[in-house]
């Protein structure tokens, strides 16, 4: 918790959701982020026919959030700007401005 807070003060502010990617470090990050998000969702179907240990489940929340601030961070201090996501439409009224 500490260093996901220590990151999250360290990077900058986030304005847009961002996309997987920028350095090879982060986009490692994000992938790893990627395979626990889907264990996050079987954990909760298993969870609906098993017991489960009650930390299970937060931890491995909690797991992707230092995931997604580590790759942030990384990308920080590498000088590489993150993957904003930008919506077509979004791209479309840019593009038909100029």
């Amino acid at each position: 918790e500490e260093r996901i807070d220590a990151y999250v003060e360290e990077a900058p502010q986030l304005t847009k959701f961002i996309l997987p990617g920028g350095t090879e470090a982060a986009s490692f990050l994000h992938a790893a982020r990627t395979v626990i998000r889907r264990a996050e969702r079987k954990i909760v179907a298993l969870a609906k026919e098993e017991d489960i240990p009650p930390l299970a489940l937060p931890y491995v929340n909690r797991l992707s959030d230092y995931l997604f601030a580590a790759a942030r961070i990384v990308n920080h201090r590498l000088g590489e700007v993150d993957v904003e996501y930008e919506r077509s439409a979004d791209v479309f009224r840019t593009k038909k401005k100029s």
